[in-house]
């Protein structure tokens, strides 16, 4: 079985070919056109291209997981968006759960990294670990965690405002966040993810404690997500407006920010040359991590869009039909 897409000018086409055998099923990447999994000449280091088995088959990926990610390769870590790669609505998508534990299987440092803003870590981790993924909080960093560690950081003490949907206060350590409905003047307004809590009033009351002078603080920039309904409307288009209405501008601390990058590289203790960044938004994720060294992987799931993929500022380094190919790639690249 192999697929086929367009390819910018310039770029190396792989193609994914799944053959029966004794042992089971195995997946032959070739550099041929036309292809599944497309590769923008830049990036991680390059092998020539053999068998790799899939989900525990025997080959050679099982030779690769018995030695782990690390030995003879240059791959030091992988940051995993979660909403649109591994999941859409919280439901694991396609062959994702067995990639995630094949990664895990060959021991490569691995983090998820989220701009999700409605359910806390421990809540994350739950849900996928009951849907099979082999993860726990310690693995997951999200933008509401990010954002305390900004504040506490930069505005220590400081009375918030939060204009979010879900409840993330477990993620939210040290922030003190102004009760609802209290019409006391606040230091920060911090918008997280967008809901039935953006209201006019919710809005008009952030709009006017933006004009008395806080600080406009946003957890990310994103316009929209997937869910099982279709794209929704995220808190980015909010944030533009207060940004425009105040005449200020946000300190973005998620997602596509430097500084989140940095923190998930710590995190993993990885390097940004040797690490890859898989998500399904070209800017937020995949450019972004990109511009900070990381070797980006742009999946077609999720949020993707062929028109958002071709009037992209760039040019991912590698495009992928789904998370499930991912441990093909790794093995390629190597």
């Amino acid at each position: 079985m192999a697929g086929s897409t367009e390819l910018p000018p310039g770029a190396t086409q792989v193609e994914f070919t799944l053959t029966p055998t004794p042992a089971g099923t195995h997946l032959r990447l070739a550099p041929v056109a036309p292809a599944s999994v497309h590769t923008a000449g830049r990036g991680l280091a390059r092998r020539p291209a053999r068998n790799v088995a899939r989900n525990g088959w025997a080959g050679s990926w099982a030779v690769v997981a018995a030695g782990g990610y690390g030995r003879g390769m240059r791959i030091s870590g992988v940051l995993i968006d979660i909403d649109g790669v591994l999941t859409v609505s919280w439901r694991p998508l396609p062959g994702a759960v067995a990639a995630l534990r094949q990664l895990r299987a060959a021991g490569l440092p691995l983090a998820l990294v989220t701009n999700t803003t409605s359910r806390p870590r421990a809540s994350i981790a739950a849900v996928l670990a009951g849907a099979g993924f082999p993860v726990t909080a310690t693995d997951i960093l999200t933008a509401p965690a990010i954002a305390a560690a900004y504040l506490n950081d930069h505005y220590p003490g400081a009375r918030c405002l939060l204009l979010n949907s879900g409840q993330i206060g477990a993620d939210l350590a040290g922030v003190t966040l102004a009760p609802v409905g209290d019409p006391a003047p606040v230091d920060v307004v911090l918008v997280g993810g967008a809901g039935p809590e953006f209201s006019y009033q919710a809005l008009n009351r952030a709009f006017g404690c933006l004009r008395a002078g806080a600080t406009l603080v946003a957890m990310h920039r994103g316009l929209y997500w997937r869910t099982s309904e279709g794209l929704q409307l995220d808190s980015g288009a909010f944030v533009a407006g207060l940004e425009q209405a105040a005449g200020i501008e946000a300190a973005v601390v998620g997602k596509p920010a430097a500084a989140f990058f940095a923190t998930a590289l710590a995190h993993l203790g990885a390097d940004a040359a040797h690490t890859v960044m898989v998500g399904d938004d070209i800017e937020t994720d995949v450019l972004a991590a990109q511009r900070q060294g990381l070797t980006g992987v742009l999946v077609k799931t999720g949020k993707y869009l062929p028109s958002a993929h071709h009037n992209a500022s760039g040019t991912p380094d590698h495009v992928l039909g789904s998370f499930a190919d991912l441990p093909a790639l790794l093995e390629y690249l190597s």
